[in-house]
């Protein structure tokens, strides 16, 4: 079966995107989503994007890790799909109904409203999740908190100075968290700008992760850090997050369409 895809990247988050929404494809194995994945003997890629018909949204997004893993939420990608649909439209996500539009900059998604009750995230048991009594070397005091899905965040003097490639994939994989966390470290530099960088469960040091800024803004919001509307910087670039008045984080950013192509899908079975 001759398959075609859409490569398209966000600040540098890179996706694989197959539109099923009309032609169904075979069953998605861990093995496949790998394969596709990698950058070597693959098409390569942070994440498989899979657009599919809905009955609750105008579309489905599912979202795999290049480890294989399904997630439930990704704001890049979302800003990605957002530019193919070409217009405004609810989208299906395992972390809830999200809505998107295209914009001059690229896309705008109301990613919905953060949720920190620790049960939810899930933590493994109950803490203060604005506050949590927890530390792994000099990362202490962080905040958790889901946006679609789970995310601590820590503020810090200069996260630009953190060993995130070390210490990320152990807080990541850490019993405290039964379904694994992101990881952000965040740095505030005003009212209204952050400097974040995310280690990212299932696919590492990233160069952009929307849902990231989206909880780290929020995070701060919750923590009287910063105001409402805040420019967070990102390896990859900047997006802008803002708490509107019903409590929804909406983010804006661009994405980008870099190449389109086929392939067979016996070949990475």
């Amino acid at each position: 079966m001759r398959v075609s895809f859409t490569k398209m990247h966000g600040l540098g988050n890179d996706f694989v995107v197959l539109d099923a929404r009309d032609r169904p494809l075979p069953d998605l194995t861990e093995e496949t989503v790998k394969a596709l994945s990698d950058r070597h003997t693959g098409i390569g890629c942070d994440q498989l994007i899979v657009m599919q018909p809905s009955t609750t949204g105008d579309f489905a997004m599912r979202i795999y890790n290049r480890d294989g893993g399904e997630v439930e939420s990704c704001g890049n990608a979302a800003r990605a799909v957002a530019l193919l649909h070409g217009s405004k439209a609810s989208v299906d996500t395992r972390g809830g109904l999200i809505m998107v539009e295209p914009d001059d900059a690229g896309a705008r998604v109301d990613m919905g409203k953060p949720n920190f009750a620790w049960n939810a995230i899930p933590l493994q048991m109950p803490l203060d999740t604005l506050d949590m009594p927890v530390a792994w070397d000099e990362l202490e005091h962080p905040v958790a908190l889901g946006i679609g899905n789970p995310h601590i965040v820590f503020f810090v003097e200069d996260c630009h100075g953190v060993d995130l490639a070390r210490i990320g994939p152990q807080i990541e994989r850490d019993p405290l968290f039964p379904e694994r966390i992101n990881v952000n470290v965040a740095t505030v530099k005003s009212r209204t700008a952050i400097d974040l960088r995310v280690w990212e469960r299932g696919a590492g040091l990233t160069r952009a992760c929307g849902t990231g800024a989206c909880a780290t803004t929020a995070a701060a919001i919750a923590r009287g850090l910063v105001d409402r509307k805040v420019t967070v910087g990102l390896p990859g670039g900047s997006l802008q997050i803002e708490q509107a008045d019903d409590g929804h984080i909406w983010m804006s950013g661009p994405a980008t369409r870099s190449f389109e192509g086929s392939f067979e899908w016996d070949d990475f079975e």
